[in-house]
């Protein structure tokens, strides 16, 4: 079931909603920043819904596009994502969710997705 491209009836708040720029398959990039130390641990994507989740629950939830289907982070692993605050860059195009992130952000095992692959500069 592919992601919304309109905000579902009375889940998200109205005003939120009409903000939001989501790209043609309905979502917006959701990045996880630990709250307290800065660092950036995850990229993920959210639709109307995922988002309404996470404001209502305090706990992050995406929409998986490779699954379809909604995933509320460390359900599965344990390593949970509390929420701390919710913002939308200038543009309502991406979601900055802070965080307090237990255990590992990444599905690999890392404290963040942006641990393993650090690209060389002046290259």
């Amino acid at each position: 079931m592919p992601a919304p491209s309109t905000p579902p009836a009375s889940s998200l708040d109205p005003a939120i909603a009409a903000r939001l720029k989501r790209g043609a398959d309905g979502l917006v990039p959701a990045i996880a920043q630990q709250y307290d130390t800065g660092e950036v641990l995850m990229l993920g994507w959210m639709d109307d819904e995922a988002l309404h989740r996470t404001l209502t629950t305090g706990r992050c939830t995406y929409w998986s596009r490779s699954r379809q289907e909604y995933w509320v982070k460390g359900d599965t692993s344990g390593h949970i994502q509390v929420v701390k605050s919710v913002a939308l860059d200038c543009d309502a195009d991406t979601v900055l969710v802070k965080v307090d992130q237990t255990g590992a952000a990444c599905h690999t095992g890392d404290r963040t997705c942006f641990d393993a692959d650090v690209l060389p500069l002046g290259q």
